[in-house]
């Protein structure tokens, strides 16, 4: 079986974010729990549905990853754009998720 992560986007800001073995949403791929089998991905499908039913996240979904060399990596390009920004340059002096935040 493929190793899978949950991921969704925060209702409150629309971010990308993961969940963790804690149970936490987090902004960071790295972080998330593998589910290795097919019992640990019914309970992150559950997971995700109650997440969405409690409106902390929309559009919660179960994907494939793969290691390579100890990084976790999305098997869809979509994933990848969620996970890493674009994949392409953007706009003079935009580093996708990376940038620093700049207060407004």
């Amino acid at each position: 079986m493929v190793s899978k992560v949950l991921t969704a986007n925060r209702l409150s800001d629309g971010i990308s974010v993961w969940l963790d073995a804690a149970g936490n949403w987090v902004e960071q791929l790295q972080d998330a729990f593998i589910a290795r089998h097919a019992e640990a991905v019914t309970a992150l499908e559950a997971t995700g549905k109650q997440a969405f039913d409690d409106n902390k996240v929309v559009d919660a979904n179960v994907v494939d990853v793969e290691e390579v060399n100890g990084t976790l990596r999305p098997l869809r390009m979509r994933e990848r754009i969620r996970a890493e920004g674009p994949s392409i340059p953007y706009a003079a002096g935009y580093n996708g998720l990376s940038s620093p935040k700049h207060a407004a």
